[in-house]
């Protein structure tokens, strides 16, 4: 990010002031002209682990790596100048110890110009998050559906339904309490995400959960409708960009093979002597 865009996009504690206010409105981003297109138009942009699955065609998100994540980090900082910067930390970057997670948050914001850091997990990581935030680290948790950990979650499965309900509230109530400038819930019913709103501090964002949070994300990608064989039930889609992009690129091929395209005004001429 440019001096410019350190002294005018928000900073974290300006996130969590938004606490009750007006909605935060974030997307993800992993590329410098989404970043761009978002802008004007977000208070943050979350550089997703996501990106393995969306751009590089990984299965999960357990493949991705630390340079992946500075890769696209870097990629998105060149096109923001209002919007916050948030970084996932990958799988494996921060579980291992306290030490171990600093030294790699400090990395990616080093590498990167991120603000934060976000971090999955809940009452296991609040130590995590705790001693982050102690040095100078701001972390946003994500409790819920945590993707790094979908084979012990069992899949995609909505989480905090009957019992597992406390648990949850648990989680959110610790990550909190440990420092965390806000929390993403992930696909949790709507009244349990109300719940968790109004008992925690930090402000809530929700990516398949409930308008009732102070916030609101989605993958970019999702919510443009690039995928045509994929839309999550919690994603609304407000364009068609993969249909219309297929339909594009078959025109063009139809040209190049019909010899329609380049036409004349696409060729340059060769200059008269002496022009």
């Amino acid at each position: 990010m440019s001096a410019t865009a350190q002294k005018t996009a928000p900073m974290p504690g300006d996130i969590r002031a938004m606490k009750g206010g007006t909605p935060i409105v974030s997307l993800t981003a992993y590329t410098t002209p989404m970043a761009r297109m978002m802008d004007a138009h977000c208070d943050f942009a979350l550089v997703g682990d996501s990106v393995g699955m969306v751009l590089h065609g990984l299965p999960s998100t357990l493949g991705v790596t630390m340079e992946m994540m500075v890769m696209h980090g870097r990629a998105v900082s060149r096109g923001l100048s209002r919007a916050m910067m948030v970084v996932d930390m990958p799988f494996g970057s921060y579980e291992e110890s306290t030490a171990h997670a600093f030294r790699n948050a400090a990395h990616l914001m080093a590498e990167t110009g991120a603000a934060a850091v976000k971090l999955e997990g809940g009452r296991h990581m609040a130590d995590t998050i705790a001693f982050l935030v102690a040095r100078g680290v701001p972390v946003m948790a994500h409790v819920g559906l945590t993707p790094q950990s979908l084979n012990t979650l069992g899949g995609y499965k909505v989480q905090g339904r009957g019992d597992a309900a406390e648990a949850l509230v648990a989680d959110a109530r610790a990550v909190d309490e440990a420092g965390a400038f806000a929390v993403v819930l992930e696909k949790i019913t709507a009244p349990l995400a109300d719940r968790i709103t109004a008992e925690i501090a930090a402000p809530t964002i929700g990516i398949g959960a409930s308008p009732g949070c102070d916030g609101q994300i989605l993958v970019v990608d999702d919510m443009l409708g690039m995928f045509t064989d994929f839309r999550p039930k919690f994603v609304k889609r407000y364009a068609q960009l993969g249909q219309t992009g297929e339909a594009a690129i078959a025109a063009y091929a139809e040209d190049v093979r019909a010899r329609r395209f380049p036409a004349s005004e696409h060729l340059f001429a060769e200059k008269a002597p002496g022009a």
